[in-house]
Order: C-alpha cells, then sequence, then structure tokens
C-alpha cells in the first residue's frame, strides 16, 4: 500500500458518528459553568436580570476558551469536519460570545446595578479588566468581519487576532474576582481547567506547530508565471527533511524566509501540484494583496516552512464517484488542477467535465495543459472555458456559470454525478443554488469555503 493510500485511508476515519459526540461535547462544555453554579448555588436573592447577566458572563468565557481548541488545528477535530469549516464555526461563536459579553453589563444594570456600573471611574480594578477584555474583543470581531470593507491587511488582521491570549487573561482576571459563583471550589476548579486548555492550545498553535513546522523544510526550486498575476512556487524538500504526503485538492500553510517586510508570515494556499509527483510541491497563486503581490520577487533557494496538509476537498475521500464535473472560478482552479494532474499521472479512467470561469482568455491559468490532458485520454476530461468580458473574437462560451450554463453542459439528468466547486464566494454560492435547484443531493456537492 503506497502512502498515498494510507493517508487516504487515514483521512476517510472521519465519521459523522464521531463529528456529532464532539459538537455534543462542545455543547456539553459551554452548559458546564451554568450547570456547577447551578449545583453550588442554588439560591439566590438577585433579580432574574442580575442573574440572567452572570449567566451569560459564564457561557461567554467558556466560548472564549473554547475558541483556541478551534482554532488550533488539531486533526482529531478537523478531520470529522474539515478545517473550513471549524474556522467558519470559530468565526460565528466570536460573535456569540460578543453578544453574551455585551448583554452582561446591560442586564446587571437593568438587574440592579445601575449606570455607575458603566459611567463610574470609581470601580475596583477587576471591572477595568472586563471593560478592557469587552473592548479589545469588539475591535477584533469588527475588523474580522469588516477586514476587506475598512482595508486591514491579512498581516494586519494576524496580528490583531493574536491579541485573543490577552483578552482571555483579562476575562479571566475579572471573572474570578467579581463573580459570587467563582467562591466555590468545583467552579474554580473548572475556570482553571477552561484556562489550562487555552493556554495550552494557543502554546501548541502558536509555538509547537512552528517549530514541528522545521522537519517540513522546503526550498523555493523554480518560479513559473501562469498569466499576467498568477504564479506556481515550486519548493523541494531540503536534506533530511520529511517530504509532504497530501492529497489531491487538499491546503497547507507557507511561510516564506525572505528577509523582507513579510518574513516568516503564515499564509494558507493550495497544493496544485499531483501527490504522485514525490519530491514536488508546488502552489499556484494569484498576487491578490500585500504578500500575494509579492511572490514574483521570491528568489530560488529561500527557505520554506511548511505546515500541513489539511482539507477535505478531494475526489479521493469519496472513493463511489466516477463522474465529475469541477466548476472553477479564477484562481480557484488549483486544487481542482491537482486532482486532475492525480488522476492524469495514475491513468484513472474517470470521466470529467470542467467548466472554468475566468474574466478574459489573458485570465485562464494553466490553458495549455489543460488541453494536453483533455487530448490524452487520462481522465476523460472536457474543457469548458467560460469568460464574463470576452473580447469581440472570442467565439466560446460567455457570461457567468450559472444554471443554464450547467444543463446545456451536463444536461438534465445530473443524477450519479459529483460536483466539486471552488471560486470567489459569490460564485460558489450561485453555483451551489443552482445545483440544489436542479436537485444536485448535498452530499455530491463538494466545496471549501475558507475565513482566514
Amino acid at each position: 500500500m503506497t502512502n498515498l493510500e494510507t493517508m487516504s485511508k487515514r483521512a476517510q476515519r472521519g465519521s459523522p458518528l464521531v463529528g456529532v459526540l464532539l459538537l455534543a461535547g462542545y455543547v456539553a462544555a459551554l452548559a458546564a459553568p451554568l450547570a456547577l453554579a447551578l449545583i453550588v448555588l442554588p439560591r439566590t436573592h438577585d433579580s432574574f436580570l442580575w442573574e440572567l447577566g452572570k449567566n451569560c458572563a459564564l457561557v461567554a468565557i467558556a466560548v472564549l476558551a473554547l475558541q483556541f481548541l478551534l482554532a488550533a488545528r488539531l486533526r482529531r477535530i478537523t478531520r470529522h469536519y474539515g478545517l473550513d469549516m471549524v474556522l467558519r464555526f470559530h468565526r460565528s461563536l466570536a460573535m456569540f460570545a460578543l453578544a453574551l459579553i455585551v448583554l452582561h453589563p446591560a442586564l446587571l444594570i437593568a438587574g440592579g446595578a445601575g449606570w455607575p456600573l458603566l459611567l463610574s471611574l470609581r470601580i475596583p480594578w477587576y471591572i477595568w479588566a472586563g471593560k478592557a477584555a469587552l473592548l479589545l474583543l469588539l475591535i477584533q470581531v469588527v475588523a474580522s468581519l469588516l477586514r476587506a470593507r475598512i482595508g486591514v491587511s491579512f498581516e494586519r488582521w494576524r496580528a490583531l487576532h493574536n491579541q485573543a491570549i490577552v483578552i482571555i487573561g483579562l476575562a479571566f482576571l475579572h471573572s474570578w474576582f467579581a463573580g459570587d459563583d467563582l467562591r466555590y471550589r468545583p467552579m474554580q476548579i473548572l475556570w482553571i481547567g477552561l484556562l489550562a486548555m487555552a493556554v495550552t492550545s494557543y502554546t501548541y498553535h502558536k509555538l509547537y506547530l512552528p517549530r514541528a513546522g522545521k522537519r517540513r523544510a522546503y526550498r523555493v526550486s523554480g518560479m513559473t508565471q501562469e498569466n499576467r498575476d498568477v504564479w506556481t512556487l515550486s519548493l523541494t524538500p531540503t536534506e533530511d527533511a520529511e517530504g509532504l504526503s497530501f492529497l489531491p485538492g487538499q491546503f497547507h500553510f507557507l511561510s516564506l524566509y525572505r528577509g523582507d517586510d513579510h518574513d516568516g508570515e503564515e499564509h494558507p494556499f493550495t497544493i496544485s501540484s499531483s501527490p504522485a509527483t514525490p519530491g514536488r510541491l508546488t502552489s499556484t497563486i494569484k498576487g491578490s494583496g500585500d504578500f500575494t503581490r509579492t511572490i514574483a520577487q521570491t528568489q530560488p533557494d529561500v527557505h520554506v516552512r511548511v505546515q500541513g496538509p489539511f482539507g477535505r476537498f478531494s475526489y479521493l475521500l469519496h472513493p463511489g464517484e466516477s463522474d465529475f464535473v469541477f466548476i472553477a472560478g479564477g484562481i480557484g482552479i488549483t486544487p481542482l488542477v491537482s486532482m486532475l494532474r492525480h488522476m492524469r499521472d495514475t491513468g484513472g479512467d474517470l470521466g470529467v467535465l470542467l467548466l472554468y470561469g475566468n474574466r478574459t482568455e489573458e485570465d485562464i491559468a494553466f490553458r495549455d495543459e489543460l488541453e494536453h490532458m483533455a487530448d490524452g485520454g487520462h481522465p476523460r476530461l472536457t474543457v469548458v472555458h467560460v469568460l464574463s468580458r470576452p473580447d469581440a473574437s472570442w467565439t466560446g462560451e460567455a457570461g457567468h456559470i450559472d444554471r443554464t450554463t450547467i444543463t446545456r453542459w451536463c444536461g438534465e439528468d445530473l443524477r450519479g454525478k459529483a460536483f466539486y466547486i471552488c471560486g470567489p464566494p459569490p460564485m460558489m454560492a450561485a453555483v451551489t443554488g443552482a445545483l440544489r435547484g436542479l436537485g444536485v443531493p448535498p452530499a455530491r456537492i463538494h466545496s471549501e469555503r475558507f475565513a482566514f
């Protein structure tokens, strides 16, 4: 059995049952503070709103502590959901925690504390710690939600996001000294356990994983320009380094040590090479951000740290499928090219229709290679280019990949076909909606949506 086949079987261990159990465990962890508070303090003379405000804080701090676990890229979690789903869940829970923390002082004020709790300057230090935690969390959530709109770069957002450990520290100090429930030993043990879990997860993510990544040391062996603003970065393992075993369609995190302003920054990129060519690792990158616009300046022999692989967007994880429709938009072609290359390298007798959307002909990446694949017969590939802004000489498909385009090339009967979609979020949402409207079951629609 090859290393790739072994990894594929391991990846398939992700099971819906374990996923449900993990979710149930998460809910139980959030409910634990409320259950313990009810046990240690079953009766109180405080108002209902006051108690509700305290309970909001108890749950919010449990959510904040568990956020570190969700962000730690633990394979025991991500193999059952995919890292993209875990991170989207992480993002949603951050908003939930913020709502609870905002409700906390509002309900306390309405429940008897009055406006001095919010407006007075003569308050204990641990109340100031709570206010600081709320302010920092508000800044962090707003910056995450509006990052593109307000022009915050990925690098600055990442640095801002790292203040999470400060937020949890301030929140724990506030709750430890301000909370009546924290006077009791069971609650103290739970709180210390949550804090320890948060710190351990943070340390694992920020310190251990980067150090472990040194065992996956690569160097830049080449740069290939695919179109006017898309480059393929070729990597080769350094001596004594472990090669990366991955499935076609997965992604990894790269840190390039070029000695510039972006030295050592970590960025996620899809792997565009085939795992059937050991010792070769490529990522195809579009220059669209502060870092990616400098990718063309990368010189040979630059040191690269690789962390991964991640993701469940791979046809190898669905062995029952054999009639594929790949739908790509722009740079979203990269995971699909990885799958096509693997099908070619392994001689897979599979049928694939590729609907590839771009603005103009100049934006098409891998055009010559896709044509050669279509002529080769393995896989049995049909490539359809769809341009939204073609020039007058274009005779192919024009517009966007929509229901009409899909039915024109796939027919009305989509039973038995498996759809793999990757591209800009609006395009993915529109295509997914069209497929659902055509009766394609969700189990036959595969995609990954990132929230980095």
